[in-house]
């Protein structure tokens, strides 16, 4: 590694500042752009599970017919906004083409692999004191059911876990409420993933850039990228609104807007945008497991201070636009699986959204191209970049390097073909 050699970061949610954490500890000389106060959006708005039990891709058997039945039904868990947009198009017709039942096989163990081996790194960031006292907390995930037909659906799912090596049990009735003693179920019953873990995002966030500006990261907020000059096989300087950059390696990890900036570059990187929403609760709810429902197809989890309840996939392009629809679905989907749990009118006027970098097989985007010796592409990890920030942090690290990276890359590698 050269000395001080100078890494520019387009991107500062968790994807960014993992990166930017593992460059730092090797020695790099690291700036963070981010066109946002990195303060909002996916990595702030998510679930802040470390999910191995999430072993099965979005792009899976079913989903798309899914969507076209979603369709037109704008408070739907899977909502695909119609319109006439080409990339939009493409994109279908990959993800459909990933959807098959021997392309999610392959990818399953390899999900779960990024996924314990991200756990591994939370767990030794933790351990380290780097960030203080974050929450960091092993529960494991309860997957509760209110029917037959979702439970026969989540103990296929449990099965193939089980061969995997993740720990899984089922719950019946009895087994739920010893599970969550203080707490009142509508439902049959859950599956219990032990493996998972979860944390409080805007915690570990702000904690995460204390951190690297303390290390002497810089973290450059609110500053747009405009243009990125090359020449020949190199990037040789990044242009924003405000200022201009010259560094050794750049890391492409602005999230859903990675694609943009890709296409600038005459890359192609298939993604769209997945919009999620959060409501968080800050009046007690007794509420001490994380847990999917299933049925409402949303995430709840006890967080530092309040309870999150998150969820929906919408496509319908790179927005902020609240639909208000989403959000009473969400509350009134927690209302029916928890006896006695009201969300308030004032903490659904609070619910804020984040976009999901989709790719159309599920798997992110973790690599270099063919076309620029300098440039690493770090995105498209949809509803797991809370849970794999920190493993394409070290893999991104180990490529910059010319480590041998403790994970296979093909099956993330930005040039594959769908």
């Amino acid at each position: 590694m050269e000395k001080n050699k100078k890494v520019l970061v387009i991107g500062g949610g968790i994807i960014g500042l993992s990166c930017a954490y593992f460059l730092q500890k090797e020695g790099y000389e690291v700036t963070v752009l981010d066109k946002s106060n990195i303060d909002s959006g996916a990595s702030f708005v998510n679930a802040g599970y470390l999910t191995p039990s999430h072993i099965v891709p979005l792009a899976s058997p079913g989903m798309i017919s899914k969507g076209i039945r979603y369709m037109f039904n704008s408070s739907s868990p899977f909502y695909m906004k119609p319109r006439l947009d080409l990339e939009f198009l493409k994109w279908s017709w990959y993800f459909k083409k990933s959807s098959t039942k021997a392309k999610v096989e392959k990818a399953m163990p390899i999900i779960r692999d990024i996924n314990l081996f991200s756990k591994e790194l939370y767990e030794g960031i933790k351990s380290s004191g780097d960030l203080g006292e974050f929450q960091l907390e092993n529960k494991g995930l309860l997957m509760v059911y209110q029917t037959e037909k979702e439970r026969d659906h989540e103990m296929e799912v449990a099965k193939k876990a089980s061969e995997l090596g993740l720990e899984v049990y089922h719950l019946d009735k009895e087994g739920l409420r010893k599970a969550e003693p203080q707490i009142e179920f509508n439902a049959k019953g859950a599956i219990h993933y032990f493996c998972d873990w979860h944390t409080t995002p805007g915690q570990f966030m702000e904690f995460m850039m204390g951190h690297l500006l303390k290390k002497g990261v810089k973290i450059n907020r609110n500053e747009a990228v405009v243009d990125i000059e090359t020449n020949g096989d190199r990037l040789l300087r990044v242009v924003t609104d405000q200022s201009s950059y010259q560094a050794d390696e750049v890391i492409l990890a602005a999230g859903s807007w990675t694609s943009q900036l890709a296409k600038s570059l005459g890359l192609k990187l298939p993604m769209q945008a997945g919009k999620g929403y959060r409501i968080n609760v800050e009046a007690p709810t007794n509420i001490s497991t994380p847990a999917i429902l299933l049925e409402a197809k949303m995430a709840v989890t006890p967080m530092h201070g309040f309870t999150r309840f998150a969820g929906t996939m919408e496509f319908s392009g790179i927005n902020n636009t609240i639909r208000k629809e989403r959000v009473a679905a969400i509350a009134a989907g927690a209302e029916r699986f928890y006896q006695g749990l009201k969300i308030s009118e004032e903490d659904k006027s609070k619910a804020q959204c984040g976009l999901r970098p989709v790719t159309p097989d599920g798997l992110p985007y973790i690599g270099k191209t063919s076309k620029f010796d300098n440039l690493t592409i770090a995105t498209g990890h949809a509803m797991m970049g809370w849970s794999l920030g920190p493993a394409t942090g070290k893999l991104v690290t180990e490529i910059i390097s010319g480590k041998n990276p403790s994970m296979d890359l093909e099956a993330f590698h930005p040039q594959r073909s769908f």
